[in-house]
């Protein structure tokens, strides 16, 4: 799996105009499936999330995750972070799961923040047109890479 995360202010995704999931404070978390992830790949990838040390102390050092300065995080799938331009400009996206495949993964990403990490957890709506505006808090953004 690979997963953009910035820390934000706030973070909200809408689709059709309706928002759909928003959180304030806490990680914006744009998911993406390859072909060979699964379930073990998705708990990893959540057990990261909610352990990055990106919230900074009184020095203003990153030393908190999201869960110890009361945060959320707002999981969005996100197939193009498989995208291929290596040859030409139009992106290949044969290295991104099937949705079938991808679409429970990026969900147990979500239901593991929530039920073993006890986090506030909104999510984007799998395969839809999503406008995903934040405001990124540092800015603060990490490539995750999480091989199974």
């Amino acid at each position: 799996m690979r997963c953009v995360v910035q820390r934000v202010a706030w973070a909200e995704v809408t689709v059709d105009g309706d928002t759909v999931g928003r959180i304030e404070r806490g990680l914006l978390a744009l998911v993406g499936v390859g072909p060979d992830d699964d379930d073990r790949t998705a708990r990893a990838l959540a057990d990261k999330l909610a352990a990055l040390r990106v919230f900074p102390d009184e020095r203003g050092r990153m030393h908190f995750p999201v869960g110890a300065v009361g945060g959320g995080v707002l999981v969005v799938s996100q197939f193009t972070l498989f995208g291929d331009v290596t040859r030409g400009n139009r992106p290949s996206f044969i290295g991104a799961a099937d949705p079938a495949v991808a679409e429970p993964l990026v969900a147990a990403v979500a239901a593991r923040l929530r039920d073993a990490h006890t986090l506030t957890v909104a999510e984007g709506r799998f395969g839809a047109a999503m406008a995903v505006a934040s405001l990124n808090d540092g800015p603060v953004t990490l490539v995750l890479d999480i091989e199974r």
